[in-house]
């Protein structure tokens, strides 16, 4: 980008000059030596507009360079794959990049759940070996953030989305196990990710849709909650917690034109139920096709649920045809919870 702090860097067919003279004289006879040669400029600058810091989803402003041309703004999504745990910051994300000549970066966000307000953020953007960060931190790629500079979901959110109508709230699922064996400490963490962390969100998005008369929030549960899942302890208890949330709050705020539903997946099949399959295979020796037909065995309409189907589902609780449900628990399970 053609900004006063970025270096000068042209592609294309370029001089390259040695020479004696300190105003680079193409007078040879004021010259007591010199030499040049021409060359083809290419490749990829690294370097950086703005800030750079980690971020689970990246949005990129990016285009290659192969020659003299003018570069033009155009955005894409880029998706931060995982690495796993091994060595260096467990928060590093990998990116791929396919163009041949590689991308310019000109910036990235990063939002955090909770924040220090002692502790500063180091964002660098390194190269890759072996699927893991390098030692080398590109040019420019590197800046400490104070903690006043460290922007918070609900506070992005607000910033990048201005007042929030809708809040579907989402999150993981927890390890698999029995309950009898889950250790304490592990059922505190997942309670704050999966029923504090919600309920922090909500906090801040309640007042502004009081203020317009209207609002939606949709909590995504599990049928566990209604028939526990084998298994599933961790889950079974903790969304359980959100359900009192989700019936509470939605007779608190009725009468502000916002209504509060859980919706209940059944098998939908997404890459959780693939986790989840497997464990099972794993667990008890056999294939993880015959796992999956003994689960689809069970469910009457006898087969896994479309992430489509489900995702319709959720945009009817949040529309304004949904206006008189509230305080429910909607099932989308393909008749998988045997109870009425």
């Amino acid at each position: 980008p053609n900004t006063s702090s970025n270096p000068r860097w042209r592609t294309g067919k370029r001089v390259f000059r040695l020479t004696s003279s300190s105003t680079n004289s193409e007078d040879r006879t004021a010259v007591a030596t010199s030499a040049e040669g021409d060359y083809d400029a290419k490749g990829l600058l690294e370097t950086v507009q703005e800030a750079i810091v980690s971020t689970r989803e990246a949005r990129t402003e990016r285009n290659s360079v192969t020659g003299n041309r003018n570069i033009t703004r155009q955005t894409r999504n880029v998706i931060a794959r995982r690495n796993p745990p091994r060595r260096g910051d467990p928060l590093a994300q990998s990116f791929m990049v396919d163009e041949e000549d590689g991308i310019f970066i000109t910036s990235l966000d990063a939002f955090f759940a909770t924040k220090s307000s002692t502790i500063p953020v180091k964002a660098e953007i390194r190269n890759m070996v072996n699927g893991y960060p390098g030692p080398k931190v590109l040019s420019f790629a590197q800046k400490w953030l104070n903690p006043s500079s460290v922007n918070t979901i609900q506070l992005a959110a607000k910033e990048m989305l201005g007042q929030i109508d809708i809040f579907v709230a989402n999150t993981g699922g927890p390890p698999p196990g029995i309950i009898s064996n889950v250790d304490p400490h592990s059922l505190t963490k997942q309670f704050e990710i999966m029923v504090v962390r919600i309920i922090e969100l909500a906090s801040e998005f309640i007042p502004d849709m009081k203020s317009a008369g209207w609002g939606r929030i949709l909590a995504i549960g599990s049928s566990g909650v209604i028939q526990p899942i084998p298994n599933l302890g961790i889950s079974n208890v903790v969304r359980s917690a959100l359900v009192g949330w989700t019936k509470s709050s939605s007779n608190d705020l009725a009468g502000s034109g916002i209504t509060v539903n859980m919706l209940l997946p059944g098998r939908i099949h997404t890459t959780r139920i693939d986790e989840l399959d497997q464990a099972v295979a794993d667990n008890t020796g056999q294939t993880l096709e015959s796992v999956r037909q003994a689960s689809k065995a069970i469910i009457p309409v006898g087969r896994y649920g479309r992430v489509e189907e489900f995702a319709d589902t959720a945009a009817f609780i949040c529309s304004d045809r949904a206006g008189y449900i509230t305080g429910s628990l909607i099932r989308c399970d393909g008749g998988l919870i045997k109870s009425v």
